[in-house]
């Protein structure tokens, strides 16, 4: 990597949207440059689909939003950063492009109009070589609403034409026409007008070379051809009125009769279908299971090169100092995209959205510089969650739902099945198709059937414990993708013993690349990019919805299952950070987390109380049956989870309560789900939440019990952000968490941030006493202080906290040693915050600690002078949590 390289101090997460655009961004900049980040981290912004709130869904990387102030307000925001001498960091979406509105979409446009002739076919994962003859070079658009015949039959899909552009319309969906089914209506046309020129054009388009056509010139000739005779038919129909009257005729017609206009459906390179036949037919891959993204070919060079060209001259031109590469495991080939990526931006800082499970590690040959943070989020987190609760809470758990919770990865296991067999069957099927072709190539394995081969393929990836391993074509996998796959391979043998094991074997033998021709290459690449999905929905999105026992360790990245983390496996955590990864980023909130820091920190207080809680939510519970109108609903899982988030959140208001519990039950695809909703259930979830929320005195017996949590928690969440502020890596700080917030998930994270009161609490902020911070404690302030002065004192001490500096663990002694985390960075920085507080209830006892020798401030308290050994009672006497600068 570069020497000349500039590694962000620190980041603050922007999302962009409706309600901010880039003229919206410069009026923040003071008050970021003032906060004390290094760099600016927006949410992407490229040009998103119509509508966007998030920017994930690119339709065109060749343009800024125009939705967010286009390229001149760009221009001026960039600006603005430079002036005031922010860099900044954007996010990129290498791995799909929105196809909602195809109008919007050049190239899938062009791939609808022109299948696999299309200049862009290359661009996007399409099945053209369909096992179904019906779906034999063609796409797959499942947008119809009910079944084709029936949306047929009432009128919803008409051919229009405007000027000389003919399209498809359904509902409120414009799609392209075949050029070559135009040839049929203006034939008929030409004849009824007698235009030898409209003739002309249609025996032009009967002429073009056939949609098949994959001959980079007879491709180029197809498309000069057809936009000529465009140009062409908008001349004569300009000049020529009745021709075009003619040509309106002759539509009118084919909408008009059912049998014409199914034959001129059944002549475009796609094929209208019901929305729900994606879940099993869809030819194309997309991301996740969503149907309206999809998935870029990037391993193709002209692919990276066309979608990064604007990005990465913003990186040559310094405009861009930071790139944060979203869901790279989605890519065929991430560190062939990586190479390429750092090879063209040789002094960006670069962090990749990877989710390393508990164990796993950052492949070390990726050439970036760490994660976006959700291990460091987990092992962070984790400090604040009580071990001694985990039995209690589970026992607990099993008495209210009435069930036993299970081991987790049981849960975890159930789940993948539960969308490889449903929302991502058609990726299981494309799968098991091409594996059928390998088998026909191996006479001892060609006879295994196509539901042996299925279920094969589920068992493998049910029992993979990671997203997905990274074995590349005509190289030996890694030690640890050898690992994980034999033994992965080996619990799924055991799990189904009935089926042949040397079928197993064979597979095994594949998944490690040991079969070096093209089909097998290509099995091994697609197995890799569905096992990410598989385990994104499985656990991310149904598994983390479904284990309530404690939810604050339901995360992204998290595992519910492991109850905690100790102070010796942080320390541990921060020193592989320091010694392998020093500029990742480390986060404790993002656009992603199921929950805000301070909704954790909150919520991981119960392991503390575990009898205390038990009576507690016994006692609403029983409170609350008179919500329930007599019926079942919602179930006592469901139940349980209403109760922390009440807790975690509170104050929380209905419409926010009900959106999250609505969400949350989608989510869980037990009673309800996105494809299958169930409106009886969410009704009678809607009506317990809202009624449960309204009712005078259960919002009383929160207040009550909330309010003795308040103070600890807040203790908590000022020890997490100092942390996570002094830790090695590049922290960062979700938009609006520099006081507190306690969000849900998005959408609810991604409400409007009152940036201009924050702005004027910082600049309250240094004329106020240490006392006075702590007593607006409820505006926020003492947070708002820890992150002004820890993002001081990194711009103070950089050589401590950059990749040189160091990191050494410090150790508390005494009664109460398990509840205090300390550490030094470099000679001139030590951090020390409590942990478990509402076990302590306020008297530290003998704990103390010995501080490196040097005579020491403490920035947050402004007490000069500290050396030796101090008594925890006496550092945290004036602020809660310490950080202690080395006097010159």
């Amino acid at each position: 990597m570069s020497a000349e390289r500039t590694l962000p101090r620190a980041t603050y997460r922007l999302q962009l949207g409706p309600e901010l655009g880039f003229d919206d961004v410069v009026t923040l900049i003071p008050y970021l440059k003032q906060l004390g980040v290094s760099h600016v981290y927006f949410s992407p912004y490229l040009q998103a689909a119509p509508g966007s709130t998030h920017g994930y869904d690119v339709v065109d990387h060749g343009r800024v939003n125009d939705e967010l102030g286009g390229a001149a307000a760009h221009s001026r925001m960039c600006e603005a950063l430079r002036r005031h001498g922010l860099g900044q960091v954007i996010d990129v979406v290498p791995n799909h492009m929105s196809i909602r509105s195809p109008k919007h979409n050049p190239w899938w446009w062009d791939v609808l109009e022109n299948g696999p002739s299309s200049l862009y076919a290359h661009c996007f994962d399409v099945d053209w070589s369909h096992p179904d003859d019906r779906m034999r070079n063609r796409v797959l658009v499942p947008i119809l609403g009910d079944q084709y015949g029936r949306v047929l039959g009432n009128g919803a899909i008409r051919l229009e034409r405007s000027e000389a552009v003919f399209t498809i319309s359904v509902y409120d969906h414009v799609l392209p026409v075949a050029p070559i089914s135009l040839a049929g209506p203006l034939g008929r046309a030409a004849v009824r007008c007698k235009s030898e020129d409209l003739s002309f054009a249609a025996d032009v388009l009967r002429a073009l070379p056939a949609p098949t056509v994959t001959d980079r010139e007879l491709r180029r000739r197809r498309h000069r051809d057809k936009a000529a005779i465009i140009r062409f038919l908008g001349q004569l129909f300009g000049q020529n009125p009745q021709v075009a009257r003619a040509v309106d005729e002759q539509l009118g017609h084919v909408n008009g009769n059912l049998d014409e206009l199914h034959d001129f459906l059944e002549r475009q390179n796609y094929r209208l279908a019901y929305w729900r036949s994606a879940a099993h037919d869809l030819d194309y891959r997309r991301f996740f299971d969503i149907n309206e993204l999809a998935a870029l070919r990037m391993e193709d060079r002209s692919v990276f090169e066309a979608t990064h060209r604007l990005v990465l001259g913003w990186t040559q031109e310094g405009i861009v100092h930071g790139l944060r590469i979203d869901h790279p495991d989605g890519l065929r080939d991430p560190e062939q995209y990586l190479d390429r990526l750092r090879r063209s931006a040789p002094t960006a800082w670069i962090v990749v959205e990877k989710i390393l499970e508990p164990g796993e590690v950052l492949p070390p040959s990726w050439p970036v510089d760490g994660t976006t943070g959700y291990d460091f989020l987990n092992c962070l987190g984790g400090l604040f969650v009580d071990p001694d609760g985990e039995k209690p809470l589970t026992s607990l758990y099993r008495e209210f739902v009435g069930d036993d919770p299970g081991v987790f990865d049981d849960v975890i296991r159930e789940k993948k099945r539960l969308v490889l067999t449903d929302l991502l069957a058609s990726d299981v099927m494309r799968l098991t198709d091409l594996l059928i072709r390998v088998c026909e190539t191996h006479l001892d394995h060609r006879d295994y059937t196509r539901a042996e081969l299925r279920e094969a393929i589920e068992e493998i990836l049910i029992w993979l414990p990671v997203y997905r391993t990274y074995v590349r074509p005509g190289r030996e996998p890694t030690k640890s993708d050898s690992e994980i796959l034999s033994t992965t391979v080996g619990l799924a043998r055991e799990a189904r013993s009935e089926l042949d094991e040397r079928l197993f074997d064979f597979l095994l033998e594949l998944l490690e690349g040991r079969h070096a021709v093209p089909a097998e290459l290509e099995w091994v690449c697609r197995f890799q990019q569905l096992s990410g999905p598989a385990m994104a929905k499985g656990l991310e999105d149904t598994a983390l919805y479904c284990f309530h026992r404690l939810v604050c360790l339901n995360e992204v990245g998290g595992h519910p299952g492991r109850f905690g983390t100790s102070i010796q496996q942080f320390h541990d955590h921060c020193a592989r950070i320091q010694e392998q990864w020093p500029a990742t980023m480390t986060a404790t909130s993002t656009h992603d987390t199921k929950r805000s820091e301070d909704v954790r920190t909150r919520i991981a207080l119960l392991s503390e109380i575990p009898e205390h809680w038990r009576e507690v939510v016994g006692r609403w519970a029983e409170h609350n049956r008179r919500h329930r109108e007599g019926g079942a609903w919602p179930d006592r899982a469901m139940e349980y989870l209403l109760y922390q988030t009440i807790v975690g959140a509170w104050p929380i208001g209905e419409e926010r309560l009900v959106g999250y519990m609505n969400k949350a039950a989608r989510e869980a695809k037990i009673h309800t789900s996105w494809m299958r909703p169930n409106l009886p259930y969410e009704e009678a979830l809607s009506g317990f939440a809202s009624r449960v929320v309204n009712d005078p005195a259960f919002a009383e017996e929160v207040e009550t019990f909330v309010r003795p949590l308040e103070r600890p928690a807040q203790t908590h969440s000022l020890a997490q952000a100092l942390l996570k502020l002094c830790a090695p890596g590049v922290p960062d700080i979700y938009q609006g968490n520099e006081l507190w917030d306690h969000s849900l998930t998005d959408p609810d994270n991604r409400r409007r941030v009152d940036f201009a009161r924050r702005h004027e609490l910082l600049r309250e902020l240094e004329s106020l006493s240490v006392e006075e911070i702590l007593v607006r404690e409820e505006e926020g302030l003492p947070k708002l202080w820890v992150t002004h002065r820890a993002l001081r004192l990194r711009a103070a001490r950089r050589a401590s906290f950059g990749p040189e500096g160091d990191y050494r663990a410090l150790e508390a002694s005494g009664k109460h040693r398990h509840r205090v985390v300390a550490f030094s960075r470099g000679t001139d920085v030590v951090v020390v915050a409590p942990r478990l507080v509402l076990g302590l209830g306020g008297r530290w006892s003998d704990t103390a600690l010995e501080l490196p020798r040097a005579r020491w401030t403490n920035v947050l308290s402004g007490r000069r002078g500290l050396s030796g050994t101090m008594a925890m009672a006496e550092l945290f006497s004036e602020f809660p949590v310490a950080l202690l600068e080395r006097e010159e």
